[in-house]
């Protein structure tokens, strides 16, 4: 079947091409255009089942009004609600977003990167992968507006958005302090990530200024493997001689995993040890015993990344001026500590 062009809808009304052309792509104001022969154009569209060519639009605009995403692990709960924000900001302004997951593998994250190079989408906005400095220059380079979020690498001058990772664990160490909990473990992954880095400086310094350097118990889990490592070292970390009293998990994963392993054996929240949890989600809140976590601005960081763009995208030179943004956390107290 032959698709509908603009020139069929312009023959049908009977105007030129160049009028319909302006009516479909909203500038039939400044043309001064009569509001009853725009009706007539854009229904005569819809009757004709008119769909434009959105390629064509592109190299003339020179936009293809695209987000490429990239973060670490869609189907982790923190991940997937910030693509589901990021997506849900970036529709307001016309613009669709596509996501990829890179699983911290930076051979995927590279891949994803070139493929939406390829697709021509007009900035980015990623969660970098460990190792993937070379690729975020690579975009840097090709002037490609581009945010960081979550995390960022301190020897390249890019734009980020993220939270005061090491404060926020500091004051949830520093709080179970307070509330009587001395032997207290830090669940994290081993990566040398800005991030993850300043959550294990946050939790040692708290355990440093309280005296309690001796009962510090940080444990470094890889990311493929973290449900194995998470059950070996939480029934070590529980024998009598190493007994903790609370842990402390730095994602969300690793809460969601640290929970389903104490639950599997029988040890109870708050009764036998006190848990803080990173990002919260349903199964905190489901939990026989409502889990306390810090909080992410999870909505804001999204809304801010997408705003960013934007402003990039209308005026270049409003990110000519590196972006550095740094929001707080919260501490949610709850039941299991």
């Amino acid at each position: 079947m032959k698709r509908v062009s603009q020139k069929d809808i312009a023959k049908k009304v009977g105007v030129s091409t160049a009028l319909v052309s302006y009516v479909l792509n909203g500038k039939e104001k400044g043309k001064r255009i009569g509001e009853d022969l725009v009706k007539k154009i854009r229904q005569t569209a819809i009757d004709l089942n008119y769909q434009p060519n959105e390629i064509a639009r592109s190299l003339r605009n020179g936009s293809t009004k695209t987000i490429g995403l990239v973060v670490a692990d869609i189907a982790n709960p923190f991940f997937s609600y910030m693509a589901r924000c990021i997506e849900d900001e970036a529709i307001k302004f016309g613009y669709t977003v596509i996501i990829g997951s890179s699983d911290e593998i930076v051979e995927k994250s590279g891949i994803l990167i070139k493929t939406l190079m390829n697709r021509q989408v007009d900035g980015f906005i990623i969660a970098p992968a460990e190792g993937t400095e070379n690729q975020i220059n690579n975009i840097l380079e090709k002037n490609i507006p581009l945010i960081l979020i979550d995390r960022f690498f301190p020897e390249i001058n890019a734009n980020y958005i993220v939270i005061d990772n090491y404060q926020s664990t500091y004051d949830a160490t520093s709080y179970l302090i307070k509330k009587g909990f001395k032997r207290i473990a830090f669940v994290a992954y081993k990566s040398s990530l800005i991030h993850m880095k300043e959550r294990k400086r946050g939790y040692a310094e708290a355990m440093q200024k309280n005296n309690l350097v001796k009962n510090t118990r940080l444990v470094e889990v890889n990311f493929l493997d973290s449900k194995t490592d998470i059950d070996n070292a939480c029934l070590d970390l529980l024998i009598p001689e190493k007994k903790i009293d609370a842990f402390i998990f730095a994602t969300n994963m690793l809460s969601i995993e640290g929970l389903y392993c104490l639950h599997k054996n029988n040890i109870k929240i708050p009764d036998d040890i006190g848990f803080i949890g990173y990002d919260g989600g349903d199964c905190f809140n489901l939990f026989y015993s409502p889990i306390s976590y810090i909080e992410q601005p999870i909505e804001e960081i999204a809304k801010e990344s997408v705003k960013r763009l934007m402003d990039y995208f209308d005026n270049g030179e409003s990110l000519s001026k590196t972006l550095h943004v740094i929001l707080k956390s919260n501490l949610i107290i709850r039941n299991s500590c």
